[in-house]
């Protein structure tokens, strides 16, 4: 992922509204959300074929997963190990305190730089490796109530243009609606998350949907939902487009083996 937006509300009926764009090579191959790992079949993510990790998942128990490559870390590198492993970490464990804490203990050296959200509907986190003249260091800090932005620099950071730019207008905007019979309960994100637009300083880096003609940009894009515990009516809502959000449709992932506790 390069880009995820989360909406905390503690009391509210959807506590926990996670979305996020990838932006990677074009032509590294991948796999739309599924099943795809028979050692744990409790897991629903996408699959990135080359190192056999994910970016974005999601298990049976309603814990999220999403990582970033941290700032000028862009793709793997010899003698680190793969990052899309530790999502897969995360969705191992039943709850996000309990990841959190498993995680928090990750060696920043095995590493290169990332950003990896942890999430459920009591509870999120922002996990940071972040490279330093003597030597890697890890930092965990909660997700606040509202709305916030991840992207390479880290959580809510204003060096990232992106942030500075996108980050009011996603305040601004309205709130998704899960109960919503199809994805138009998302008209406001989704409109923010094919924006194009950015400024002239920092070229289409600094836009929410990246294009370029350097065989790199924005290749998919997730919307999902977690309801409250008391909610029992509700399921996850996972939604995904194959391609570039405004080029591509989000079609929901089928979740059927999934359920919240309650």
């Amino acid at each position: 992922m390069c880009t995820v937006v989360v909406l905390r509300r503690r009391d509210h009926g959807w506590p926990l509204i996670l979305a996020g764009n990838r932006d990677e090579m074009i032509d590294r191959p991948w796999l739309p959300p599924g099943r795809h790992w028979p050692d744990r079949p409790e897991v629903v993510a996408g699959r990135d074929e080359l190192a056999g990790g994910t970016w974005v998942g999601i298990n049976d128990y309603g814990v999220i997963a999403a990582i970033l490559n941290g700032h000028g870390a862009l793709g793997p590198a010899e003698g680190y190990r793969s990052r899309g492993e530790l999502p897969l970490e995360v969705l191992d464990h039943a709850d996000a305190a309990s990841a959190a804490e498993a995680l928090g203990d990750v060696n920043p050296n095995a590493y290169r730089p990332f950003n990896l959200v942890i999430a459920d509907n009591r509870d999120a986190y922002c996990l940071s490796v972040m490279a330093a003249d003597w030597g890697a260091r890890a930092e965990l800090k909660p997700l606040p109530e509202g709305v916030s932005m991840i992207t390479a620099r880290g959580l809510n950071d204003q060096r990232s243009p992106r942030t500075r730019t996108y980050l009011p207008q996603f305040r601004r905007a309205g709130a998704p609606d899960p109960d919503a019979p199809d994805a138009s309960g998302w008209s406001d994100w989704r409109a923010l998350w094919a924006s194009r637009i950015h400024g002239t300083a920092e070229g289409a880096d600094g836009a929410m949907t990246i294009v370029t003609d350097r065989g790199f940009g924005t290749v998919c894009s997730s919307l999902i939902a977690l309801p409250a515990v008391d909610n029992a009516s509700d399921q996850p809502i996972f939604l995904f487009a194959p391609g570039r959000p405004g080029d591509t449709g989000f079609e929901p992932i089928e979740l059927a083996a999934l359920g919240v506790e309650t």
